[in-house]
């Protein structure tokens, strides 16, 4: 079989990464001087790399996250309400890898959201998946599901995710289908997958802001009671960052 050939047949079986490293190898006369074994294990290696970039580039555009954020990127900074022990331990994932859940909660521009998705990221690197939901936004979606009938497809696709992040937990009053909506999500995921919760409001507060006391019991028994929990502290990212950009200019 010509080299063309099988190339070709390497492109039918879309070992694209195989195909990349074979050009560059063809390309440089300094790979004649290199064994067979070791061109062989550069060809493979090559396209375990091409395929763990594209599931990775796959899994970041599924989970839709709002920030792009760069766990090399985080501020350990002192005052926040976590130090660098803290978040070495969240970034291993093995949280995920145990199916335990995290909660974040602080005033406004604190960066929280910023943050789940720099555990996101991280997650992603290591092949697990993610989706970034807006709390108030998920459940009017369930609302439709339920008048549609997607209801049931919608729960099947968060149940399989494994590393849901809800944002801005407690902004909107919860409806009785709400209430309900909420509990079977979590339902679905405990003991499965991951949920990140953020939001301003203290845990001690969501007794209240459920406004169902057997709601509210299944749903803190389900989250609360065997969560990490961070409360982060300090003044606005925000402000910070904005003050940053105007001292460099």
């Amino acid at each position: 079989m010509t080299l063309h050939g099988t190339i070709e047949q390497l492109r039918a079986l879309r070992l694209n990464g195989m195909i990349e490293s074979l050009d560059q190898q063809l390309a440089d006369p300094s790979f004649l001087g290199i064994g067979f074994d070791q061109r062989l294990t550069m060809l493979v290696n090559a396209e375990v790399t091409y395929r763990d970039n594209k599931r990775y580039a796959r899994i970041l555009k599924n989970a839709k996250l709002k920030f792009q954020a760069m766990p090399e990127d985080i501020d350990y900074r002192t005052g926040r309400g976590f130090d660098k022990a803290a978040l070495a331990d969240l970034l291993t994932c093995s949280w995920i890898e145990h199916r335990q859940n995290l909660i974040m909660t602080g005033a406004t521009g604190t960066g929280k959201t910023w943050l789940a998705c720099a555990l996101a990221v991280q997650a992603a690197r290591r092949g697990i998946t993610s989706a970034y939901r807006r709390t108030s936004r998920l459940l009017d979606e369930m609302t439709l599901g339920h008048a549609d009938g997607s209801i049931s497809r919608q729960r099947s696709q968060l149940a399989k995710t494994d590393l849901l992040i809800l944002d801005d937990f407690g902004l909107t009053t919860l409806s009785s289908e709400a209430r309900s909506d909420l509990l079977e999500l979590l339902d679905d995921r405990v003991g499965s997958t991951s949920t990140i919760i953020l939001g301003q409001m203290p845990t001690k507060e969501w007794h209240h802001y459920i406004n169902d006391p057997a709601l509210a019991d299944a749903i803190l028994d389900r989250v609360v009671h065997t969560s990490t929990k961070l409360d982060l502290k300090g003044e606005s990212m925000r402000k910070i960052k904005a003050a940053a950009g105007k001292t460099k200019s």
